[in-house]
């Protein structure tokens, strides 16, 4: 019998940052996995980021993951998203290599010293006196641990669905986890049935490109990690994607079959994603739209495979036949592999803490598609946070929690054991209440010190992270503090953008506020910008010109703050508090809040509620302390 500090069990996004965070940082970590040739793979969309995904990566960067050093070996196409728009909902995506982005991720965790890769399936977890105390392996052999993270992904009980055709497993070519399954059911997990899809693949010869709209990617992209260690970036070449539109004959062709569909017959009984449907549910619950736009995207440099990005599908396979063969472009067009639906088990993610630990089974985590999300960015961030603090529970350190005024990561975990989900949780700008503070740009200078702090982001890495600090810092303070006397070029420019220069000195500052300021028109001021590159010049004039609205909401973070910091005793009896509804009390004995700010964002509880709350706790305290003293 061999001991581990932390047993991962899945290889997935969320198995493989949690498995490298608990490593990394030195506990003793075995990942097991049914097949470790298959680590890392990217099983629906050749793609990283994305609106709100973005933001993931690089929070998970910044704190020392490995997905966005990942996503830049493998990038064949960078586009930030919302670049016209302001800074608190720009994101950055990048087109991925299928096969290269895996080998990557296999290379790295191949050689991270404290790591080992088990080829096996967990058949169960062993538990003592509410404790964890190792894992069962399906060949009957035994491995201690007393800190399991569950990364199971879409393999629990899974069955995917081709039409009528069913077949047991979470990914194509690969099996599923039935017993692991049943092993959490009787533990006392509340389990509920998930659904997810996959578009067909086709042979890129077979489509006429020259009916498509061409989409390239950012001429100057901005790498995806902080701390990415590039000979030349970008490292790979870059090519296009394509754009092409479902039409009236599209839709007639599904609709006539929606009674083959395991959507509509009743045949699934899980519930999919709302915000990423499948083409039969876009063409039931968008009858108006006359066309759904398809986004063609290359699965790899040395690959003939293209991802139909927005025809997620599981009908038959002789009416996915039909109904591509009437989307322009698509004509011709040869099915490399077809689209399907995948149903599986997930638990209810409010038996979790912030920790992702389990409220009744101590050193019991999980993390990623098991917790109900969807989406490669929120495994691989809920995965990172689950590994950390299961390495931290190994060697009896404090745990480390975001909360919601730290960023995205601390959102979605937020959302989760709070509201649990009822379909597929998807990370978006609008979850984030403060998203013009948490922004992309700046998740290293939010995050990077915790990195560092907890040991996951090395020397070098907190060296550089420094370095950009101060440079911010001094090119913020050239800013702010350079004021400018008016010449007779400058007035005219004065002028024009309402400054009187006989009377006011001009400061940097003041003039950032003004939306049609940038850098350029600073230095034609005679304002000078010391030599940087672009990402310090973009972080200063964003911390600059928003910086009213910066402050706005940093004050009223730290007003919520005082709430969101106040711990609500494990062994609170919540029944047991007068001027609150029994409707209340059920939901707050079902989602356990840990601290009263989590309290605040259940639903339905009211303020009147919170007040109560409050009430009992401190007058628990008092006569705690009076009895202590008598």
């Amino acid at each position: 019998m061999v001991d581990y500090d932390v047993v991962v069990i899945g290889g997935g996004h969320a198995g493989t940052e949690a498995a490298y965070a608990s490593a990394r940082m030195g506990s003793k970590t075995a990942l097991i996995t049914l097949d470790p040739s298959r680590i890392g793979v990217l099983s629906c969309n050749p793609a990283m980021g994305g609106l709100a995904k973005g933001q993931l990566i690089k929070e998970i960067d910044a704190l020392g993951g490995i997905m966005g050093r990942m996503t830049d070996r493998s990038a064949i196409q960078y586009r930030r998203l919302n670049s016209s728009k302001g800074p608190a909902v720009r994101s950055s995506r990048a087109q991925c290599d299928k096969d290269l982005y895996p080998q990557e991720v296999q290379n790295c965790l191949f050689h991270v010293e404290h790591l080992s890769i088990l080829s096996a399936e967990v058949t169960n977890i062993e538990i003592k006196f509410n404790r964890v105390s190792g894992v069962t392996l399906a060949d009957g052999s035994h491995i201690r641990t007393q800190n399991v993270i569950v990364t199971s992904g879409t393999f629990l009980k899974a069955v995917m669905h081709f039409g009528e055709e069913k077949r047991k497993g979470g990914r194509l070519g690969d099996q599923g986890a039935d017993s692991l399954s049943d092993g959490l059911k009787a533990l006392g997990f509340r389990l509920r049935r998930l659904k997810t899809g996959t578009p067909p693949r086709l042979d890129k010869k077979t489509i006429q490109w020259d009916k498509a709209e061409i989409q390239w990617g950012d001429s100057n992209p901005i790498p995806f990690s902080f701390y990415q260690k590039l000979s030349r970036f970008p490292y790979l070449p870059q090519v296009p994607c394509h754009i092409t539109y479902t039409n009236e004959r599209t839709h007639e062709i599904i609709e006539r079959n929606f009674s083959r569909s395991p959507m509509f017959n009743g045949q699934i009984t899980g519930i999919g994603p709302r915000y990423c449907p499948s083409i039969e549910d876009k063409v039931s619950r968008f009858r108006d739209k006359q066309r759904h736009q398809i986004f063609l995207e290359p699965e790899g440099l040395n690959s003939d495979e293209i991802y139909v990005n927005g025809i997620s599908t599981s009908l038959p396979k002789d009416v996915q036949e039909a109904f591509v063969h009437s989307i322009e472009g698509l004509e011709e067009a040869e099915f490399k592999k077809f689209g399907y639906a995948v149903e599986y088990d997930a638990i209810d993610a409010r038996d979790l803490s912030s920790t992702l630990e389990s409220k009744e089974i101590s050193g019991l985590f999980f993390a990623g598609q098991v917790n109900g999300t969807s989406g490669y960015e929120e495994a691989g961030g809920q995965g990172l946070i689950a590994g950390i603090n299961a390495c931290l529970r190994a060697q009896e350190r404090d745990p480390f929690r975001l909360t919601r005024m730290d960023g995205y990561l601390g959102v979605l975990i937020d959302d989760l054991i709070l509201k649990g989900s009822d379909e597929p949780y998807r990370m978006f700008t609008s979850r984030c209440e403060y998203r013009l503070l948490q922004r992309e740009d700046n998740a290293d200078l939010r995050l990077s010190q915790y990195g560092f702090d907890l040991g996951l982001l090395c020397l070098e890495d907190f060296e550089k992270f420094l370095e950009k600090k101060d440079r911010v810092n001094v090119l913020r303070g050239t800013l702010t503090d350079h004021y400018v006397l008016p010449s007779e070029k400058q007035s005219l420019l004065f002028e024009k953008w309402g400054f009187n220069p006989l009377k006011d000195r001009v400061s940097g500052e003041s003039l950032m506020k003004r939306p049609e300021i940038s850098f350029p028109h600073l230095e034609e001021l005679g304002i000078k910008i010391i030599e940087t590159d672009s990402v310090i010049r973009e972080q200063v004039e964003i911390q600059v010109k928003y910086s009213g609205y910066i402050q706005r909401d940093m004050d009223l973070m730290a007003g919520i703050q005082k709430n969101e910091s106040l711990k609500i005793p494990k062994n609170t009896d919540f029944s047991g508090i007068g001027g609150i509804s029994n409707e209340i009390k059920g939901r707050l004995k079902e989602t356990r809040p840990e601290t009263i700010g989590q309290l605040s964002r259940i639903q339905g509880v009211t303020p009147a509620a919170v007040a109560n709350v409050l009430i009992y706790l401190k007058s628990k305290t008092n006569r705690e302390i009076n009895d202590y003293r008598s």
